[in-house]
């Protein structure tokens, strides 16, 4: 395995743990940081001129997670 690849994949393992801490630190009572399903909820509402944006920019990060990393 190169270095670059495994750079790559602790990279990745950081960012996972670094949501998992956010996300368990919006989850304590009293807590005033939004959760990650309060922030998808807030992406999806946004809409400009009756055209739903944040469902279209949900769907283009899917698609391009999907196409970097699933189509291979």
């Amino acid at each position: 395995m190169s270095v670059t690849r495994v750079v790559t994949i602790a990279a990745f393992g950081v960012v996972l743990l670094a949501i998992a801490a956010v996300e368990g630190a919006a989850r304590r009572p009293g807590s005033r940081i939004p959760t990650i399903a309060d922030l998808c909820a807030f992406v999806m509402r946004y809409r400009a001129a009756r055209l739903p944006v944040g469902r279209i920019a949900v769907l283009g990060f899917w698609w391009w997670v999907g196409w970097h990393f699933f189509a291979r």
